[in-house]
């Protein structure tokens, strides 16, 4: 959602030429530094998104009717501020429960109270706004479904992509990535990208599951990386040494260089729980690589007919997603010819295009 709110405000700000008012508790450069944006900075007490968001939604109140009186349009997103203009979703949070059963009682607790308190902001700001934007079709319609939404008010808007940034790379630039992150040249490699903290929303259990599966083979060959922070780095570390697959399953903790992994990788694999859309996958479809996928996130929709196969049950499942992994690898060149002619595709709809097919909409909505 960060990339997608910059690249609409800037869309915006230098392409229509519009003042732009951001309010958030960060803005990235060059976007923060533009002549036409103003940004009204949110404090975050002691980095805590609880303590912050009050914060967020009082000021975006506070900007927008100073705004709307000289008529201004007002985007929000979700329920992180109740008013009643254009509403951008890009998580529906009453389509899905917390995953969390084993994490710490005082962790779930306090989950369990800031999910509720989501879902009514939640439904709240989408009963109000005239115009309501999610980034996939099963989006648009848990939209409907959960807030009572004719659906002619919600749209779906399918995100964009860098092509510049996220498309097949060299051998030698390959090399080069694995070589600097410290990957080995000679095996293949799986990435997982995601959070992993106590909510295991995004499926590193499943996975690692599945990986305990595929090492009991000695023929299989794969490593495994997972990048992203979390409160459970260090368990799934301990977990990985006293399953002595600690050198077939890599924990590098957070990183912002995406493109670089992506570069670097055979494959991607994201059985997540929830996704209202997963740009994750699309950059790593765009970067040629295949992407596994749970069906029934907003980007499985978009998947052609011939890469089904990239498509996890819903719920993931262990069994079945290492299965999946034992066809991709007996048949990698075939995977990378298929994933190559979807990427190709969806290289062509950029982020300008996403904004401006947005702006069009808020025009003729107004």
């Amino acid at each position: 959602m960060d990339r997608a709110n910059y690249e609409l405000a800037w869309y915006l700000a230098d392409q229509i030429g519009a003042s732009v008012h951001l309010v958030s508790f960060l803005v990235a450069s060059p976007l923060a530094e533009h002549p036409n944006v103003t940004w009204h900075k949110v404090s975050k007490p002691l980095n805590m998104y609880m303590l912050a968001e009050p914060l967020l939604a009082r000021e975006g109140k506070r900007v927008a009717r100073l705004l709307s009186g000289q008529g201004a349009r007002v985007v929000v997103n979700g329920g992180n501020c109740l008013w009643p203009d254009v509403n951008w979703v890009h998580a529906v949070h009453a389509a899905w429960d917390n995953r969390h059963t084993h994490a710490p009682m005082m962790f779930r607790l306090r989950a369990d109270w800031a999910k509720r308190m989501a879902r009514r902001a939640e439904r709240q700001s989408l009963q109000m706004a005239k115009i309501v934007f999610t980034n996939s079709k099963r989006a648009r319609q848990q939209v409907i479904e959960h807030a009572g939404l004719p659906p002619e008010r919600v749209h779906a808007v399918y995100y964009g992509i860098d092509p510049e940034v996220f498309h097949p790379s060299a051998t030698a630039e390959r090399k080069a990535a694995r070589e600097s992150l410290g990957w080995p040249l000679s095996r293949p490699v799986v990435a997982f990208i995601g959070t992993l903290g106590h909510d295991r929303n995004k499926g590193f259990d499943v996975l690692f599951a599945a990986w305990e599966l595929l090492c009991r083979d000695s023929a299989w060959d794969v490593e495994l990386v997972a990048l992203g922070a979390g409160a459970e780095v260090e368990l799934w570390r301990r977990r990985a040494a006293a399953a002595k697959l600690d050198e077939r399953i890599r924990l590098m903790g957070f990183t912002k260089d995406v493109r670089r992994v992506l570069t670097a990788a055979d494959a991607l694999v994201s059985p997540t729980h929830y996704d209202a859309y997963g740009l994750g996958v699309h950059e790593a479809l765009c970067c040629g690589l295949p992407a596994f996928v749970t069906r029934s996130a907003g980007v499985a929709e978009r998947y052609p007919d011939e890469l089904s196969d990239l498509l996890l049950g819903d719920p993931p499942e262990a069994g079945d997603l290492s299965r999946r992994l034992r066809l991709w690898r007996a048949q990698m060149p075939d995977y990378s010819a298929r994933v190559a002619r979807f990427g190709t595709q969806l290289r062509q709809r950029t982020w300008t295009d996403m904004s401006s097919e947005i702006f069009g909409l808020m025009t003729s909505s107004h």
